[in-house]
């Protein structure tokens, strides 16, 4: 019975989808690829995009645009090509409304042409329009342009981060209510912050930009990747977000929400995991700084990764959410416990300058 009510809901998505691309082709919505960044070691690298109908210039106004200057943050810089220019009309100070970012509708199935290192591949998109892909290349570390295409649309130019061989330190960080104070998953105030508030009133949370610079700065070879449950939608307002408070550049890694081909919803904590594992095998010689919160399960997800992979996990840093935030939010406050896991470092504090006290004693700032 569930696999058939399922199916049907299936079937009435795809009328649903149907009639959003409609609407979308006559509000002049035009097919277009938005590219994000992307990462890989010097022989294959991941590449990550959307394939959408949108406004004209959303491309542009991609995951690749960063307002912020210096080192480590607008690494564009360092590839040798300009920023996607600002798409016209845009003066790159508009108080852009969080629901712009969902008013876009993916194209399902797309053949979609990347151009890396003077060689193609074709790829497809899913049926939530998302690109990612492994492509082989034989590239030097540090970040790279990458070129996507498709028939009818304007091609897209994203980046990919290659990680030096050498490298032994990471950093993954969750997003919501870690760098970024977002009330999740509290439904009325989330509505609120992802719909309605302009993106530029979004909070940073207190000292973790500096924290993450720092990390960067002491460990100048360390990938930064931002792990989220979020709706890939929200993938350029974060990264303008994380540009606009200076945090490090890297890849997000977010997910599609609604039904998978099998079940009702898609589970946060199974990608989380996931991707955690994925990143524990291709880079097997890197041990990854945890940075999470309380309110969302990261700490049980973080343990589970660290008694599974405890070579791979340098120290876990969570940052606590007080005491109402916690409750709201399905967490619990920290209660003074032992590490999890013997043997791995656990810093817990309500913000970046407290978490940096810890990982100083640790030795990893």
């Amino acid at each position: 019975m569930t696999g058939a009510l399922l199916k049907a809901a299936h079937r009435v998505g795809d009328r649903v989808h149907a009639a959003q691309t409609a609407a979308a082709r006559r509000l002049g919505f035009i097919p277009q690829i938005v590219a994000f960044r992307g990462y890989g070691t010097t022989s294959r690298v991941r590449i990550l995009a959307r394939v959408l109908y949108g406004p004209p210039g959303l491309h542009e106004l991609g995951a690749n645009t960063t307002t912020a200057p210096s080192r480590g943050r607008d690494q564009s810089r360092d590839v040798g090509w300009a920023e996607p220019p600002t798409p016209t009309g845009w003066t790159g100070t508009e108080d852009i409304r969080g629901w712009r970012a969902f008013t876009s509708v993916p194209i399902e199935y797309s053949a979609v042409t990347i151009e890396l290192d003077g060689q193609t591949a074709t790829v497809r998109a899913d049926f939530g329009g998302v690109i990612d892909a492994m492509v082989t290349a034989s590239l030097e570390p540090g970040w790279h342009p990458v070129r996507l295409s498709a028939e009818g649309m304007e091609p897209a130019v994203g980046q990919v981060l290659v990680v030096d061989p050498a490298a032994s330190f990471g950093i993954v960080s969750d997003i919501d209510d870690t760098v970024m104070v977002t009330a999740l998953p509290r439904p009325f105030l989330a509505l609120w912050n992802t719909f309605v508030l302009s993106e530029r009133a979004r909070t940073p949370t207190p000292g973790m930009s500096v924290l993450l610079d720092r990390l960067a700065a002491r460990h100048p070879a360390a990938p930064v990747v931002y792990l989220s449950t979020g709706p890939w939608n929200a993938a350029p307002t974060l990264s303008r977000f994380l540009g606009r408070n200076l945090y490090p550049a890297g890849p997000l890694l977010l997910t599609d929400w609604g039904m998978t081909a099998d079940s009702w919803f898609r589970s946060g904590r199974e990608h989380k995991a996931r991707n955690l594992a994925r990143l524990a095998a291709e880079f097997p010689d890197l041990k990854w700084l945890l940075v999470g919160d309380n309110g969302q399960h990261d700490e049980s997800i973080y343990a589970e990764f660290a008694r599974r992979h405890p070579e791979s996990v340098a120290a876990v840093a969570i940052r606590e959410l007080s005491a109402g935030e916690a409750v709201f939010s399905g967490g619990t406050t920290h209660d003074g416990r032992p590490t999890p896991v013997p043997g791995i470092p656990w810093a817990a504090a309500p913000d970046g300058a407290g978490l940096a006290e810890q990982l100083e004693k640790f030795g990893l700032l």
